[in-house]
């Protein structure tokens, strides 16, 4: 047992995961016999009893999402839960922390845009200096990256920062050889090389922001509660300029509140980890967190995808506790710029949830963890569900069309008209949808308890028509998303894995070509959905309208919300504005600065002909003593050998990726091109960064 009292008693736990299944439970079975009750007295058919089972299934995940919207606007309509990780005082201490009161900021980045990446990263470290208390922090850049000439632009960007600052000995760099696991085997790999050095760990994705301040009370926060091993910061999307960003961005930041507030309520001190933006306690994650490779091959086998859920259940098995803190500021991240780049990172996230699935039946986790198991499955299966959910509701509609009613029964003279159950399938629809758009309600609510808080949403009417316009791009963009992630479930169902391919963060314009591939065929869809609907059963036509819209729509909607100018058109006229725009925080003003300065810079390079590559005695030198002494076998060395004669007669865009990085990554063969590039065939010898 960990030896450290609990940051709250049992009791309070227990009482509020009570109510709050309670609740769900509740909402969903009235809900459940408002649907059973519009059937056929005379018994339930097969297909309208998988129907119900649907309909249970989605219910129950609806009702969760709304009674935890719905517990956290209660939270904040009164100042906010006394509760929190942020309000309760110090426990005791116990016995002391032996190790060193240090913290490690760490960044792995794998192919990632070097000049968005380290402008970040110095914008971080900048805030952190103004708190006085940068002496506390050393940062770590842990890269994964194969493509050479992001490498060699990271190692020139590493060594810039530290000399701007000074920070010699303080912030460091380094290149695994090897990709082994992914995020989760790079960051073990930091943990057993330089863990001990350090009591805590704060991760960081490569588009994370957080200030100095926010980082300095997140130690605060765990130096004040030993028993807790992780602290999750809430980050709030920023800096985006397509219409498609902006819009998420202002969903996140205006209806995340409530939503944070109703997780932490009944959660507690046996929340979840998102990956990033959250600080460890290193010793315990060390210990318990290491990841087993599953049996099998991928998708549901091999390295765990996603592997922040399943750590921060090892730790509270393991007796340690996990908090997701409302109060926590100041923590920024960023989003795919178009409806394309989301779905992509959908799929890859779709992936790594329905892994879970060999863990909800894995011994040694409690029912907590398999219940946080099953929710992250459901945010993906709910998809499928709900498609096969109006598949069998329009069947069921089309067979009710094509049955005649039979008004006279024995020797009854007196007709017996059919039963009516509009009421109670109207009354279901409008329950479902409230319980969807409720929690908006509760923001505007709680925008109307704080007036001074409107003005940095545009106002209150302005937060408003928002909040509508919102509403109505999600339910164009929900059937889109719904086929997309049928599409992944099945493709994984089917044993296809997707890897995990860097993510495109650049603002780009879709074109119609690039739009017509990606979403024709939902086109076509809902367009064939529409003629047979119609056709056979017209009155359930019009209940479809919503669904057929957004996938007729898809294509004209997904070039409209990938625009960079309609989105800053829509800042310009207060439309989905958010805070972080009203009055920028420095951190993002140190951002932008930075990245200018970098993006500046390195087109002067460019226009001078220069390059950061072999040629380039500065970053040839830095490379080459950043590069460890292996040994290399006599086959090894006639392989690069004759790689090095290929790109002098072929040139380097003959070469593929892994081959040039071969050629980088051995020092004696690096020599070799550095020293032909000098003798005038830098054009052929140096791969270009």
């Amino acid at each position: 047992m960990v030896p450290f009292p609990p940051v709250l008693p049992r009791y309070v736990i227990l009482i509020r995961r009570t109510l709050f299944l309670i609740l769900v439970a509740f909402t969903t079975i009235v809900a459940l016999a408002m649907i059973t009750s519009a059937f056929q007295p005379n018994g339930i058919t097969p297909q309208e009893l998988v129907l119900l089972l649907l309909y249970t299934l989605l219910i129950l995940w609806i009702s969760t999402s709304f009674w935890t919207a719905t517990l956290g606007f209660w939270c904040l309509l009164w100042g906010g839960d006394q509760r929190g990780i942020g309000r309760v005082p110090p426990t005791a201490t116990g016995q002391p922390d032996p190790s060193p009161q240090r913290t490690a900021l760490v960044m792995p980045i794998y192919n990632e845009e070097p000049t968005r990446v380290f402008a970040g990263l110095r914008a971080i470290y900048q805030t952190l200096v103004e708190t006085g208390r940068s002496d506390e922090f050393e940062l770590f850049i842990l890269s994964d990256t194969r493509d050479p000439d992001t490498w060699m632009r990271e190692e020139v960007n590493w060594y810039r920062m530290c000399h701007d600052f000074d920070a010699h000995g303080k912030i460091f760099y380094r290149n695994r050889e090897k990709n082994i696991a992914r995020k989760s085997g790079n960051l073990e790999d930091f943990c057993h090389r330089w863990g001990g050095r350090y009591r805590y760990m704060i991760v960081l994705d490569a588009d994370s922001i957080m200030t100095g301040a926010t980082l300095v009370k997140m130690v605060d926060r765990m130096e004040a509660h030993p028993r807790v091993a992780l602290i999750q910061s809430p980050p709030i999307p920023v800096n985006q300029t397509s219409l498609f960003a902006r819009i998420l961005q202002f969903a996140s930041s205006f209806y995340s509140d409530v939503f944070i507030a109703g997780i932490n309520y009944w959660q507690l001190s046996g929340s979840g980890y998102w990956g990033h933006n959250a600080i460890i306690r290193l010793a315990p994650f060390t210990q318990y967190c290491g990841l087993p490779k599953l049996p099998g091959r991928e998708p549901f086998g091999g390295e765990i995808f996603s592997h922040d859920f399943v750590e921060a259940a090892l730790l509270r098995e393991a007796g340690w506790e996990v908090w997701l803190d409302p109060e926590l500021k100041g923590s920024y991240e960023e989003l795919p710029p178009t409806l394309i780049d989301y779905a992509k990172r959908d799929r890859r996230w779709c992936q790594g949830n329905l892994q879970h699935l060999r863990m909800v039946f894995a011994r040694g986790f409690s029912g907590l963890s398999r219940l946080y198991f099953l929710m992250g499955i459901m945010s993906y299966l709910s998809s499928p569900l709900w498609l096969m959910f109006l598949i069998l509701t329009g069947l069921e509609a089309y067979i009710k069309s094509q049955t005649m009613p039979v008004y006279f029964f024995g020797d009854n003279i007196f007709p017996v008209w059919p039963e009516s159950y509009a009421v109670e399938m109207t009354t279901v629809l409008l329950v479902t949808l409230a319980m969807l758009f409720l929690p908006k309600l509760w923001s505007l609510l709680l925008l109307l308890t704080h007036p001074k808080d409107s003005k940095s949403f545009g106002g209150f009417f302005r937060a408003t028509l928002s909040v509508f316009l919102e509403s109505v791009f999600s339910m164009l963009t929900a059937p889109v998303l719904m086929l997309y992630q049928s599409k992944f479930v099945f493709a994984i169902l089917m044993r296809r894995s997707v890897g995990w391919p860097a993510q495109n963060r650049d603002e780009h314009r879709l074109s119609l070509k690039e739009a017509a591939a990606a979403h024709g065929g939902q086109t076509l869809v809902g367009l064939a959905a529409g003629w047979v609907s119609y056709e056979y059963v017209p009155d359930f036509f019009l209940w479809l309208i919503p669904v057929l819209a957004g996938l007729v729509l898809a294509i004209p909607v997904s070039m409209l919300s990938s625009s960079a100018a309609v989105g800053r058109w829509a800042r310009k006229l207060g439309i989905f504005l958010i805070p972080e725009e009203y009055q920028t925080p420095r951190v993002l003003q140190l951002l932008h600065e930075n990245l200018a300065r970098g993006e500046a810079e390195a087109a002067a390079h460019a226009a001078e002909g220069e390059a950061r590559n072999v040629a380039d005695p500065g970053a040839y030198a830095l490379h080459l003593a950043l590069l460890p002494q292996r040994p290399v076998k006599k086959r090894q060395r006639h392989e690069l050998k004759a790689l090095v004669y290929r790109l002098v007669e072929e040139g380097p865009d003959k070469l593929s990726g892994p081959e040039k990085r071969n050629l980088i990554a051995d020092p004696e063969t690096l020599a070799r091109l550095h020293t032909l590039a000098w003798a005038g065939k830098a054009g052929k010898t140096a791969p270009s960064a």
